[in-house]
Parts: structure tokens; sequence; C-alpha cells
């Protein structure tokens, strides 16, 4: 018995069954080995061998109408009451891969006059969909540190996928960055839980206030592609909630109405039927009302899933993605029902949180339908060809703007003054050589402007602005003379090209994805490809040699960077004419307008980078796990808190560029840093013996204290400064030095000076006391760091005391 629920996860064999069904919708598998690439040691779950596991959680909560889910829980309880088994399920079950026209379905139910639900990829923009936006990925808004910008981004998402008729948008994902070379790092808002957090609050708000559902995804714990099907996240509740869990609460925050249950095993419990996670955590202690869906093709039990918490199954059929007539619910879930397996109560619950969501954002008030076929974009009959992207190349390429982080400006390289040469480097800089829609779900690009990495978290280009169409319009008005050469291999026409210009552009990139998709990153391609995962953290296409074979005849040698994530630049960065850095991100469809606004002035740089860019890989807390043969590969989160900056902080590491780093045209000074108190000193006693896991109490995210400080501009620009505020607590709590509790994009014209405040609440000023099971205030005194980045700290002070 103990070996089916390590295999099928907890309870699983009230099913009656045990399946493991693969992401077929992606292909294959990833092999259980990868030649050549690193084995990371077996180490110990918190230092021991023993397996760890979900603790059984039952029953799954009803909703409730607390709070702003009071009206349409009510609206669903009623239509709910009127609905037979076979209509509930009906609304609980997808109707399967390629059985209607968005790449999920919900069925209509003509006995409520529910029209079904469409629910469409992706986080950037409508995946597989034409004359729709390609925005700039989560990364690259993260970058930006601007919650306005995230809160535009959802709106100007939203808007595209309301007026293409999709319900549900599959975003934003939220899942931390604990490995930088894993695949999908690039889909979510970086390193750090709070910057994560506000991501995914502040695109919740924005993609709902145009009516159009959120989803956060992937909970939880989902931070590699090898054995995401198989492999077992395992971690300890202090770290889950403090690191992991923290986005996804304050999306909650934000009125999220829908959660995706993620592929991956926690404690080795599949987590589309882990009632711990499910049940408790998340419907309980987080108090969410809304719905959670399955990954697609993350759903592998009956009742097992039903009785964990498990609300809709995405697809539908028992694997994905293909059209098939098994399902673990429908028929099924209806005999369930019928033989007790599954209470009525709880089917009903499940179509409540559904409708509930629904009606939440007023989909029941004249929604239009959709009108495309995700599956065939070319079949007249059931393609409108609408256009939806009104302006927003506007609000796509300011994030993109925005979202650029100037690394290294030597002498004040940049902005460019009207050169009289320039040189691009790199086929980074030029067009797609077959053509924007060559590669879909950009699975096979090898060259061409990068703007978003692999996957089902793309979106078509309906256009793509290369950094060559942009620079070559401005070298136009500037009268300046350009050359390239778009070959990263030639580097005697490369070096040709940069001898004798003013400034030679050195376009690299380093490129990763979902792992249904593999792409090559040498030439001529080899077994070295890359399965999701980076194999490494170096530069594609041979990028360290191309920098340095330009370096070597130009002196002023300007590096592009688009990446998906930190890369390892010791080779090159260091390079005495290596003059300046502009690690540009993925901007998607305005690469070059945002490029372009950076190089020439036009945009004063203020991106920060939402990672540690380190010395050397083997600096980080944690890799990717690419070698195991076990069924059930072991991944043990055993550097615990200690992800990005807090590693590198709390063991002394010296970065490459720090988390939260990022130069300007001007100078920023910081100033008179004061502390309002606004609550109480002490709030351990306040909880009065309740417990978290029961519920947060709504008093732990009221105001403590206000930060005040301010900040001058000091240099010859008007721009933006990018405050951030870290909290110290006392070493005896376990923490790490510090951790970021605020930050914020603040306009300054130069010559000026700009009050900023942040408040905190009881509970970013709390860790996780897994004894009393609550969130307290650590003895000891806490202080608070304001500054440019996690190590270029400018104020501090302590907290009033206890």
């Amino acid at each position: 018995m103990w070996f089916l629920r390590f295999v099928c996860g907890a309870f699983v064999w009230f099913a009656g069954v045990c399946f493991y069904a693969r992401d077929d919708a992606h292909g294959p598998e990833v092999p259980d080995t990868a030649p050549g690439l690193p084995v990371i040691p077996l180490v110990p779950f918190n230092g021991n061998d023993s397996m760890p596991s979900s603790p059984p959680t039952y029953p799954s909560p009803n909703t409730t109408t607390r709070g702003y889910w009071d009206e349409p829980v009510r609206r669903a309880r009623e239509t709910v009451s009127k609905m037979n088994v076979s209509d509930l399920v009906t609304l609980v079950t997808g109707s399967g891969y390629g059985n209607g026209l968005c790449v999920g379905n919900i069925a209509p139910i003509p006995s409520i006059e529910f029209p079904g639900l469409c629910l469409q990829d992706s986080p950037l923009g409508l995946r597989g969909v034409d004359l729709a936006t390609a925005f700039p990925p989560a990364i690259t808004a993260a970058a930006t540190f601007s919650k306005q910008l995230m809160y535009e981004r959802g709106v100007a998402l939203a808007e595209e996928f309301r007026d293409k008729g999709v319900n549900v948008f599959l975003g934003p994902m939220i899942n931390v960055i604990r490995a930088p070379a894993a695949g999908r790092n690039w889909e979510g808002f970086g390193a750090d839980p709070y910057v994560n957090g506000e991501g995914a609050y502040q695109t919740v708000l924005g993609v709902q206030s145009k009516g159009v559902q959120a989803v956060l995804k992937h909970y939880i714990a989902n931070e590699q592609e090898h054995f995401r099907n198989t492999g077992s996240s395992n971690l300890d509740e202090r770290t889950e909630r403090e690191i992991y869990l923290h986005p996804f609460l304050r999306g909650i925050q934000a009125g999220a109405v829908s959660v995706m249950a993620s592929y991956n095993f926690v404690n080795n419990t599949w987590m589309t039927q882990n009632p711990y996670l499910l049940n408790g955590r998340l419907k309980t202690e987080l108090g969410f009302q809304g719905y959670v869906m399955s990954d697609w093709g993350a759903h592998h039990s009956g009742v097992a899933s039903a009785n964990a918490g498990l609300d809709m199954t995405m697809p539908g059929g028992t694997s994905c993605c293909e059209l098939n007539i098994t399902s673990y619910w429908g028929a099924n879930l209806t005999q369930a029902v019928t033989n007790s397996s599954v209470p009525l109560w709880r089917v009903q619950d499940m179509a409540t949180r559904i409708l509930a969501a629904y009606y939440f954002v007023h989909q029941d008030e004249g929604y239009p339908k959709p009108n495309f076929n995700f599956f065939d974009i070319n079949d007249p009959a059931t393609n409108g060809h609408v256009n939806v992207m009104r302006d927003h190349h506007l609000i796509a390429r300011e994030v993109a703007t925005a979202g650029t982080v100037l690394l290294k400006n030597v002498n004040q390289t940049l902005p460019l003054r009207q050169p009289k040469k320039l040189v691009m480097i790199g086929s980074d800089a030029g067009p797609f050589r077959l053509g924007a829609h060559h590669y879909p779900d950009q699975i096979g690009w090898p060259y061409g402007p990068l703007g978003m990495g692999w996957g089902s978290g793309t979106a078509v280009y309906s256009y793509m602005i290369s950094p060559y169409e942009a620079i070559q319009r401005r070298a136009r008005a500037d009268n300046t003379a350009v050359d390239w050469s778009f070959d990263d291999f030639d580097y005697g026409t490369a070096q040709a090209a940069a001898n004798y210009t003013d400034a030679a552009l050195v376009f690299v990139t380093s490129n990763s994805g979902e792992a249904y998709g593999t792409v090559p990153n040498v030439k001529p391609v080899d077994l070295s490809a890359n399965m999701g995962d980076r194999n490494n953290l170096t530069l594609w296409n041979g990028g360290e040699e191309l920098i340095k074979q330009v370096a070597a005849v130009n002196n002023n040698t300007i590096v592009v960077v688009h990446a998906v994530g930190p890369v390892t630049m010791e080779d090159w960065i260091d390079h005495p004419n290596v003059t300046a850095v502009v690690w540009a991100n993925l901007p998607s469809s305005e690469n070059g307008n945002a490029l372009v606004n950076i190089l020439y002035g036009t945009y004063n740089p203020s991106g920060r980078l939402p990672y540690t860019i380190a010395r050397r890989r083997e600096d980080y807390s944690a890799d990717v796990l690419y070698n195991d043969k076990a069924p059930h590969p072991q991944i043990n989160y055993t550097e615990q808190l200690g992800v990005d900056y807090r590693w590198f902080d709390s063991q002394n590491i010296a970065p490459r560029f720090e988390f939260g780093f990022g130069l300007s045209y001007t100078n920023f000074t910081y100033d008179d840093l004061h502390i309002d108190t606004l609550g109480a000193t002490s709030w351990n006693d306040r909880w009065q013996g309740a417990i978290a896991s029961d519920g947060l109490p709504d008093w732990l995210f009221d105001d403590a204290f206000k930060v005040h400080f301010n900040v001058s501009n000091t240099g010859g620009w008007d721009g933006f400064e990018v405050p951030q505020v870290y909290v110290g607590f006392p070493p005896s709590s376990g923490e790490p030095p510090r951790v970021l509790r605020a930050f914020d994009r603040v306009w300054v014209p130069r010559n000026q000076t700009t009050p900023v405040s942040f408040t905190l609440n009881y509970y970013d000023l709390s860790v996780w006391n897994a004894t009393h099971q609550q969130w307290r205030r650590p003895e000891g005194d806490i202080s608070v760091f304001v500054g440019a980045s996690s190590r270029d700290l400018r104020l501090n002070t302590t907290l009033p005391s206890m």
C-alpha cells in the first residue's frame, strides 16, 4: 500500500486505479538522463533520508460568501441548486483537447443558459492567434520594478483576450526563480517572492478589471522542466510559505478567481490531488474562494483529486493533449457521486466556485463569444480574424523600454550622440530569416531577434521590429553610416565591419522554454540540445567569442543581451574595449524600438535586475536536477530560504551584478529616513491561540509602520529611480541578512527631490514559526534598509522595539 501511495500520490487508491499521463500535447517526456549535463548530488531532504510526504487534509472546504465574494457565491449557489449531476459534471470537466475553439473548453449548459468557457494561453499574449500583440514577458515587466506598468500591461492583455472572446486568461505565471537555468523562468517575475507577488497582484487587478478571469500558476514549487511530470519538489513548510506561496497569496488578495495546479509532485503527492496544499493551505489558510484547475495533462485520478480539492480538469481527457473519449471525471465522476465515493456537496462546491468566478467578473453580461480557432488559424468558418491590437504597441514598448537594464557604461559611452559610423554584429540584431511564424511556439528558434522563450507561454508575432530596423531608422535621422553582419560565426566579416567604426553593437542571446520543445544552441546541431531547461548559463551561438573578436578590433564595443535569465559573463565583462552592456531582457514585438529608446537617450534607463547575475554558476544555491533514473526523482529544496540574493548575502558571495541593480544616465541620492508607527509594535499576542492553518486573520495585513525618505536627482537627466526597502530580521530568526519588502519606480526630475513612502504591514515584518503555526515577530531588533539595489543600501534604521 505504501508503494501505491508513493507512485500515485496520497490516497489515490480511493479512485480504484492509478495512471501516469504524460504531456502528450507537447511531445514525449524529457528523458531521464541528459548526456554531458551536470549531475546534481543527491542531498537529503532536511538532513535525513526519509521520504517527505504531504499529510491528509479533509474535507475540502466549501466556498463562502466572505467579503467581495458574497454576491457571486450567492448567485452561484442559487444556480447550482437547479442543476442535476450530469450538468454539474459537465461544468467541471473539460470537453477534451481539440473539442472546441480554444486550448481549453467547458461545454455550454443550456439548462442554466450557461454559454461555456474558453480558456486560452498565454501570460504574454494570445497563443496561436493572429492579429494580437506579443507583449513583453513577465520577466521583463518585473525588471521595470513598476507596479503601474505591471497593472497597465494586465489591462492591455485583458482587452485583447476579451475582444477575442476568451473567458479565462491562463496567467499570470508566478513561480519563483530557484535554479537560474530552469526553462520557464522568463514566464514569471523573477527570483524574489515580493516582486512576484506584486506582479501577481497588479496583473490580476488589471486583467479582471476588464472582465477576464485570471489564473495563478503553477501551484506550487514547479521550478524546473526536467522531470516536471514525475519529480517531487520537497520543501519544508517555512520555505514553502515564505518563498513559494507568497505570490499566490498576493494574487488571491487581488481577487484572482482561479489557480492552476501544477504537474509535479510536492512532498511525494501529485499536486492535483494534494489535499494538504489544496484543501489546507490554499482553500483554508489563504481563504481562496475561486476554483482550482489542473494543468493540461496533470490530472491523474478521479476520486482522489475530487476529494483533495481539484475543481476543474483540463483539458478534460485522461491525457494531454489529444482528443480522446476517456476522462478521470466526466461519466466516472457521475458514477463516483452515485456510489458516494465523492459526496454530492463536493461536486456542487466545484460548480459553485466556477460559476462564482464567472459571475465575479460579470461574464454573464453580454460577454463576447470566441472568434478564433486555436487548432486551425486559417479555417474560414471559425476564424473571424478580429484585430485586437488597438494601440497596445505603446504599453508594450514602454514595458520593454522600462525593463531594459543598463549594466555597464564606461565614461558615458551611452547614450549615443550622432555617431558617424555604426555597425551591428550578431544574428540577434537582424530580422527572422524565415519569418516570424516559421517556428510554432518559437520552438526551433536558432537565429534572429530573441523576444520571448519557447513553449505554451508564447504568442504569435503579428509584427517584430528588429534592432536592425529600428537602429537603421534612427541612423538615417542622424545621418549615421550603418553596416552589419548577422552571422554569429563569421568572425572575419564581423571584424572587418567593426574596424574603424565609432561604435560596434554586438548582439548576443540565451534562450530556454518548456520541456515539450528542444532547441539547439550550437552550430552545427549536436547532442547538446536544450530540453526546456538551459544546459548552461553561457551565451548561445558562441556569443562570448563573438564579443571578444569584435572587441579585439573596436575600442567602443557595446554589448546588447537578450536573455531568458542570468548568464555568466566573466569571460568578457571586464574587457577594456567593452564599454557598455545593455541587458535588454525579452522585449517581444517592440524589440528594436525599445532598444533605440535606451541607446539614444530618448528614455533614461531605469530597469533593474529581477535576479542575481553570478560570477560562477556554482555560486547559486540551487540548480536543475538533470539526471536521475528513479521513477519519481526527489528534487530537494535543501537551500530552504537561501534563494538568489538571500543566498549570496548569507554566504557572503560577491555577485557580478546583484539583484535590483541597474544604472541610469543620471545620479540619485537618498536622505531623511524616518519611520512612523501606525499600529502595535508587538503583535504575537493578537493571535490569541489561533493558528494560521485555520485561516489567516485580517489584522495580519493591517498597516504597522510607514517608511519615509527622500530621493534627489543630482545629475543632468530627468529619470525614474527604483528605491527598494529591505528588512533585516535578528540573526536568531534564521532569516537571510536582508529580504525585500517594498519597491516601486519613482519619477524624479533633475535637480529636484521627491519624497517617497512605503507602508509595511504585520505580515511583512513576521516570519513563519512552525512551532506556533503562526506568522510572528521574532525577538530582537528589526532593521530597515533603503537603497538602489540589494547591495547598494544608502539608509538604515531600526524599528521601534516591542
